[in-house]
């Protein structure tokens, strides 16, 4: 009962706070305004974790309140005096405010260099009135700590976390692209278990992955010291947001890297070898620089096509796994049956491989960026267990719609489908298939159906419905089209050549 009572408060604080937020928005544009209300938040959550230790401080006999060693032991960050909350506060009402927390933020980086070049500095923007600035300012304040006692730093992430998500709903598309839906993340990770060892996510966006991942260990008594993160992103803006999201959270993130080339070009942990992989990449992305990467060594088990990532992607989450690693990441549905550009050759090479353990279709309407089908690949090496089996799990019928166009997973879905799985990876005899929702296949019968990986051939559903992605289809059509207009290129470029022959000899 206290655990529902302080979870409905929680959600309290992020509907005032949110709703207040969004007020003062004017005519300031989501993409740009997420900058200023995630850096307030942040900015409010090292102020009052570094006052914690500063009150503590002022109370023992010969310490220095001001000493920033004193903090570095605390793994808190150090805080000067003209970035303070309580300063901010006393000033909110001026009209200079805005340079204040500019000022502010560079004097937190100065002190603070895993911070440097992470933090926003767009408060003394002439597109923002500074009267509501400090009214958001006054907003952020009056967060109930009193209540919330120790929880501080949980309630302002889980504030940072949900602002993340309804910027990513008053975004629409463009905001999707850097935010997986909460449900998604947490499902992947109930599966995945990353209790300890290297947590890796190539294309990393905000960071929820590695959250989960230490919310996760948290709930289940583990320590969060025993895993360590790495990461990669290619959007600098989404990166920043990843740092400020972690540094909330207390997680490392000197492992989590930049480069505006991404991870197919430029893999900034070349050498790692994680015992998690967990992401959510782009679908279908058509601008991976494929035609410069066809000898790369990651394509261990087949060249991926130019216009399509997915299988890139796949690949290299299966290079960055240890000898026992496990990958559980979303990827499109077309994936599952797709036989154009080698794709259908890579998955079986896959499968004979025994790297797939589990297949998850996904509901409709769970992302906000795309309405593409999509679906969540679980692989392991090193398989003792089940090793000549795949399971397959068909979750279209589950969670339940939030706005008319999206669904969630709730803890009811996300324990039915992770309960199932463990049971069926621990060779559990109290695992029995479901018609409709899962069923244990052997590799034999993936070869008879020719390598598709779509649940609904194999638990019961409808193939029509299941089989059936129009996106997959339209990039198949692209491609030929493309191959196509190469073919016809090369043949005028003969016959213009030979005209031009004609009228030499005549």
């Amino acid at each position: 009962m206290p655990k529902n009572k302080a979870e409905n408060s929680k959600v309290l604080i992020e509907n005032k706070l949110w709703s207040a937020a969004d007020s003062l928005r004017k005519n300031i544009d989501a993409a740009e305004y997420k900058h200023i209300v995630l850096g307030l938040i942040f900015l409010k959550y090292i102020s009052d974790s570094f006052q914690k230790i500063h009150d503590k401080l002022q109370n023992i006999k010969n310490a220095d309140p001001e000493d920033r060693d004193e903090y570095k032991a605390e793994k808190v960050f150090f805080v000067p005096p003209s970035a303070r909350w309580s300063y901010l506060c006393s000033r909110a009402k001026l009209p200079e405010i805005g340079k204040d927390i500019d000022s502010a933020m560079s004097a937190i980086e100065k002190d603070n260099p895993s911070l440097k070049n992470v933090l926003p500095k767009v408060y003394a923007r002439g597109n923002l009135d500074p009267i509501n600035l400090g009214k958001l300012i006054d907003e952020f304040s009056n967060i109930d700590m009193e209540s919330a006692k120790d929880r501080n730093a949980d309630i302002l992430g889980h504030v940072f976390e949900y602002f993340l998500g309804q910027f990513g709903l008053a975004e629409g598309k463009k905001g999707g692209q850097f935010y997986t839906p909460l449900s998604v993340v947490k499902l992947l990770v109930e599966m995945l278990e990353p209790y300890k060892g290297r947590v890796f996510d190539p294309c990393c966006g905000t960071g929820g992955m590695f959250v989960q991942s230490e919310k996760f260990i948290k709930e289940h008594q583990g320590l969060v010291k025993d895993i360590s993160v790495y990461g990669q992103e290619s959007n600098q803006t989404t990166w920043r947001l990843a740092k400020m999201n972690l540094a909330i959270r207390g997680i490392g993130s000197l492992q989590i890297k930049w480069n505006n080339e991404g991870s197919f070009l430029n893999d900034e942990h070349p050498d790692l070898k994680a015992d998690f992989v967990i992401a959510n990449p782009p679908f279908n992305d058509s601008n991976w620089s494929g035609n410069l990467l066809k000898k790369d060594g990651r394509w261990k088990y087949g060249v991926p096509p130019a216009g399509n990532a997915n299988f890139a992607w796949i690949q290299h989450f299966v290079y960055h796994l240890s000898p026992k690693g496990a990958a559980g990441f979303v990827m499109a549905k077309g994936s599952l049956t797709s036989k154009s550009s080698n794709e259908d050759r890579i998955r079986k090479n896959l499968v004979n491989a025994g790297l797939v353990d589990c297949i998850v279709n996904l509901p409709a309407k769970l992302f906000l960026n795309t309405q593409i089908p999509a679906s969540l690949w679980f692989l392991r090496r090193g398989k003792t267990k089940r090793k000549e089996e795949v399971l397959f799990i068909d979750a279209r019928n589950l969670g339940h719609l939030i706005t008319r166009r999206n669904r969630v997973l709730d803890d009811k879905d996300i324990k039915q489908i992770s309960a199932v799985y463990h049971n069926w990876k621990s060779g559990n005899k109290s695992y029995k298939d479901i018609p409709g929702f899962c069923c244990s296949v052997s590799v034999n019968k993936i070869k008879e159906l020719d390598y598709v990986l779509s649940p609904g051939r194999y638990v019961g559903l409808p193939e029509t419905e299941d089989d059936f992605n129009f996106s997959d289809r339209f990039n198949e059509l692209k491609n030929k089209l493309e191959e196509q207009m190469k073919e016809e290129a090369v043949l005028n470029k003969r016959i213009l050549k030979n005209l031009e022959r004609v009228d030499y000899e005549k």
